[in-house]
């Protein structure tokens, strides 16, 4: 909840969340609706045979495309109009690597994969979105936690921030 509202300013129409505490992990989103204003376009979003969970930032340019497509593969029952729905369900018919090589866009997302109990962070081929991530707290406080902004890890109770002299150095020398 406090890493959602330190970043209140990126999306102020709307704030979701979703959590499974079996699995320790736990989705918020802040929305700014753009393509699909009604409900059925909040975040995180669950695909229609519950394995995936999604929250998304950005734009899918082709997402028209590919939901014509997805028609062609599946018999989806799309609930709404939004990028985030047609990412999802590309997710749950293609799978991650073969939905990413037919997106174009820009973007960041956490998928949640329930059944293989695997998270996965993805951006666009050039990174236009951003996605920070890493460990953050101490001891039993300890989690791996990703948001849009760094100020939202910096809600995080302990949360440190040293700077990593080497990938410093490594900076300095190969400048990224």
């Amino acid at each position: 909840g406090r890493m959602a509202q330190a970043i209140e300013s990126r999306g102020p129409d709307a704030f979701g969340a979703w959590d499974d505490p079996d699995a320790g992990i736990a989705l918020a989103h802040r929305r700014l609706a753009i393509l699909d204003l009604t409900p059925a376009g909040a975040q995180p979003m669950m695909a229609g045979g519950g394995r995936y969970v999604l929250a998304f930032n950005g734009e899918i340019y082709n997402h028209l495309e590919l939901r014509r497509e997805l028609d062609c593969f599946a018999s989806i029952n799309w609930r709404g109009h939004s990028d985030t729905e047609t990412f999802l369900a590309g997710f749950e018919a293609w799978g991650v690597e073969d939905t990413l090589r037919r997106v174009v866009g820009m973007f960041a997302f956490a998928l949640w994969d329930s059944e293989q109990r695997v998270l996965t962070l993805g951006r666009d081929r050039f990174g236009e979105k951003p996605l920070y991530y890493g460990w953050v707290g101490q001891g039993a406080g300890r989690a791996f936690a990703f948001a849009s902004e760094l100020k939202a890890l910096r809600a995080w109770p302990g949360f440190g921030n040293p700077v990593c002299r080497e990938a410093l150095g490594q900076y300095l020398r190969f400048l990224y």
